[in-house]
């Protein structure tokens, strides 16, 4: 039996939806994978799952890039570091996914799981990390550290992914001394290098539905745009709370997939 333009539009809409949410929660925390990708393997169940994956890395490219211009433009932004640490972390995620290809990505869930966990606990203890900029390392150190972290989860976001701009937030507070919404800002370079990496690699393979793509594209910009213009408006502690909300949204998914077997 044929599909009427309505079978289709439905679960096309719906995405849109969950493309617009998870640009904007992305755009503040990171965490947007929690809800573009689920929503493409649910409503899109017959369609291949590799296809899926390289069509919401497409969606979140667009998505960052209008994130990273909008921090950009608004907050000072360390370019001496991010520059050289975007670019190590395109090529390794590059090279994390060559290995995603070869090993079983799943066998990092509990550590991922308990590093989340010690992550929302530090934060929560911490009352006063990411609320002031206090820059923490020389330019010269600041930089390698940059380039060091940028390998460690450009490999880790091409290899495995979730929790990688919670991740990058936390390193740049803690070891950065940054205050939230320019760790925020400085997560969306790194993960714009990963995403252009990976959107590289399925466009090269053949495994991206550009009809389903480009409608994600523009509803993940938009919400984007609004979730930088929120986090913007309200400031670190706003960025510290949200930040604090999506890491124990991973956390209980992680905890679920692990402890549910699958």
């Amino acid at each position: 039996m044929g599909h009427s333009p309505i079978d289709f539009l439905s679960p096309l809409v719906l995405l849109c939806c969950a493309a617009f949410a998870a640009g904007f929660v992305d755009a503040i925390a990171g965490g947007g994978g929690l809800i573009q990708l689920p929503a493409c393997l649910i409503l899109f169940p017959a369609t291949p799952v590799i296809a899926l994956i390289g069509t919401n890395k497409m969606g979140s490219f667009f998505g960052t890039s209008a994130a990273v211009g909008r921090f950009a433009r608004s907050v000072k932004l360390d370019w001496h570091i991010l520059g050289p640490a975007a670019a190590v972390a395109f090529g390794f995620s590059m090279f994390g996914s060559r290995c995603a290809a070869a090993l079983n990505p799943n066998v990092l869930r509990p550590v991922v799981f308990g590093l989340l966990i010690v992550a929302a606990i530090y934060v929560y203890v911490v009352k006063d990390i990411g609320l002031l900029h206090r820059p923490a390392q020389t330019r010269t150190r600041g930089r390698w550290l940059g380039m060091v972290v940028g390998a460690a989860l450009g490999f880790y976001d091409g290899f495995f992914g979730p929790g990688t701009g919670s991740f990058l937030i936390l390193i740049f507070t803690s070891l950065f001394g940054f205050e939230f919404l320019i760790a925020s800002g400085s997560a969306k370079v790194i993960n714009w290098a990963t995403n252009l990496a990976s959107v590289i690699y399925f466009v090269a393979t053949g495994h991206i539905l550009y009809h389903l793509g480009f409608p994600m594209a523009a509803c993940n910009i938009a919400g984007a745009m609004a979730g930088t213009h929120l986090a913007i408006l309200k400031g670190s502690k706003f960025v510290r709370i949200f930040f604090l909300l999506i890491v124990m949204a991973l956390i209980a998914k992680l905890g679920h997939d692990i402890f549910a077997g699958r």
